[in-house]
């Protein structure tokens, strides 16, 4: 298959052969070449890397579904709860509104997915079991990872560890943490189940961490000092996190350089704050960094809409980027910089100016979508885009080739 007339990364017309899921070789646009019916028409499109959302929670989506009114409570624990008197009662059943989010999101360029699955005393695997049922429907349209996540805390609530391995051990490919010190309040004992559970069935770790200030940078060096002890190496990851810039520049130097000595990767949902790590120095440092959109329009936030492309554009304006070079990151970010997360193979990002996944030999896992330049991409978000997965076409015009029409 040809892809001709595209440009990759912005670059000049180009054709672009493909071959056995990767990219064969790229030349100069030939228009006077003949066309074969598999050719993909690049129609002078920007081509970049597809989407890695590599922080989603498929599990509690409302996309598909009237609006409702918000009715969180303040804190993960009244957020959690109120997920939990509500999400048995939505007009569809869970697992389609899982699938149906997961296909939207692939019609929109997202092919990577790091899904986290909600497991506690409530759900027991339920949440787990939909998000695996959608992983299993899209298994030839996107690449699916899913995160055990005690949503609810580890010790709050007995019973919760036996329904967080019975997941590791139906397959789960990674282990998820939250808040050691604000929710569980007793890091030591939730570290020891997130760690020991890991390593027992070989799997990453994914721990969120919303915690304030200094208790952010502390939990943050509890794990770093597990993951060297553990010789857990490029195995362990930070989501949100968006604290441990808050308390003094020679703190945020030493977290950085630790977590690029460990290979502590990092994963951002783009909020609105300023006490974040700076992500031009974490790229500088070498910490590999990825995107995601969280929540899907659920019980805990009206925000998300699948498209991956919107959240590189918040990304580039709460990091205040304005210069093309640096809009172009936030996108290295939401493509490659999320794959190398997903495939510690995959080689980090090695600057802001870095262009990855477009060279023979990369991976044919590519969109398509129309724009002047890549800044203009990130500003425009045009919808005339084709998403390629392993070297075929897997959508076209925000539409899922072999499932119908989405949401």
């Amino acid at each position: 298959m040809f892809i001709r007339n595209a440009r990759p990364w912005g670059g000049p017309p180009s054709d672009i052969l493909i071959g056995d899921g990767k990219i064969s070789a790229i030349s100069a646009h030939d228009p006077q070449q003949m066309r074969n019916l598999a050719d993909v028409d690049g129609r002078g499109r920007i081509l970049l890397p597809s989407f890695s959302d590599v922080h989603v929670h498929l599990d509690s989506t409302r996309i598909g579904l009237p609006f409702r009114e918000h009715t969180g409570r303040p804190g993960v624990w009244g957020m959690m709860s109120n997920d939990r008197e509500n999400w048995r009662d939505a007009e569809i059943s869970l697992p389609e509104r899982v699938a149906g989010t997961l296909e939207r999101m692939i019609a929109r360029g997202t092919t990577r997915v790091r899904s986290f699955a909600q497991v506690d005393v409530d759900s027991k695997l339920e949440k787990y079991e939909a998000v695996v049922a959608a992983k299993k429907k899209f298994a030839n349209e996107a690449e699916v990872q899913i995160m055990v996540f005690p949503q609810a805390g580890i010790l709050r609530e007995p019973g919760t560890v036996k329904h967080l391995e019975d997941a590791l051990e139906a397959g789960a490919d990674a282990m998820g943490g939250i808040d050691p010190c604000a929710l569980d309040r007793d890091p030591v004992r939730h570290l020891d189940v997130v760690f020991g559970l890991a390593d027992k069935y070989q799997v990453d770790i994914d721990v969120h961490l919303h915690e304030p200030g200094a208790l952010a940078v502390f939990s943050a060096e509890l794990i770093a000092e597990r993951t060297r002890a553990l010789g857990m190496q490029g195995r362990v990851n930070l989501s949100h996190a968006y604290e441990l810039g808050s308390v003094s520049e020679a703190t945020s130097r030493r977290l950085i350089d630790t977590f690029a000595e460990l290979d502590i990767s990092l994963t951002s949902v783009a909020p609105s704050t300023s006490n974040h790590l700076p992500l031009v120095d974490l790229v500088g440092a070498g910490v590999r960094f990825g995107l995601g959109e969280d929540g899907q329009r659920d019980y805990w936030s009206p925000y998300g809409n699948c498209d991956l492309l919107d959240r590189t554009w918040q990304l580039a304006f709460v990091n205040g980027f304005r210069q093309d070079e640096l809009i172009g990151h936030a996108l290295a970010v939401a493509t490659m910089g999320g794959a190398s997360i997903m495939d510690r193979t995959v080689p980090r990002l090695a600057s802001v100016a870095d262009r990855p996944g477009l060279a023979a030999g990369d991976r044919a896992d590519l969109v398509l979508v129309d724009g002047e330049s890549i800044a203009s991409t990130v500003m425009d978000r045009g919808t005339d885009r084709t998403v390629i997965h392993d070297g075929r076409v897997v959508a076209e015009g925000l539409k899922v080739l072999s499932a119908g029409n989405p949401y």
